[in-house]
């Protein structure tokens, strides 16, 4: 047997029923449709609920509210610090080793324990982590923000008309 021999068996397939082709013969004149009623139109449109608003136009849209001035921090626990082997710690140099992407903002978070005196610059610090890198005798950086009073609001925000 090979692939153009294959075909279902006999009496498995019907040829479809063709309808609506004058009142000659059977089939003829309403289809099969009876007579009258939105039945025997033709196609209604999906989604039609027989005049109630449908569902797609009752439901509420753009629900919330996506803040175009939020403050994105990437996070970096001082065990990735401590990891590191590097006593003084900046942007540059956590970007150097793969924790941040350039042009991230980099908050230092308190997971993990300061055992060697770092001297971290960060965009922003935790509690715990200032005060874990300070107990340990280490100094705390803030690194001034890119902008000056909040961020550039990005294009792709929704417009409030």
């Amino acid at each position: 047997m090979k692939l153009h021999d294959l075909q279902p068996p006999k009496g498995s397939t019907h040829r479809k029923k063709i309808v609506g082709r004058g009142i000659a013969g059977k089939g003829g004149k309403t289809a099969g449709r009876g007579t009258k009623g939105q039945k025997a139109r033709r196609q209604i449109p999906a989604g039609f609920e027989g005049g109630q608003l449908p569902l797609l136009q009752r439901i509420p849209k753009l629900k919330g509210f996506t803040n175009p001035f939020r403050v994105e921090y990437t996070p970096v626990n001082l065990d990735a610090l401590t990891a590191l082997g590097i006593t003084d710690i900046t942007p540059e140099v956590l970007v150097a080793n793969g924790l941040v992407r350039k042009n991230d903002l980099v908050k230092v978070l308190g997971r993990g324990a300061v055992t060697t005196a770092l001297n971290v610059s960060a965009h922003g610090f935790s509690a715990s982590a200032k005060s874990a890198i300070e107990s340990a005798g280490g100094t705390v950086t803030e690194v001034a923000l890119p902008f000056a009073v909040r961020p550039p609001a990005s294009g792709n925000q929704h417009q409030n008309r």
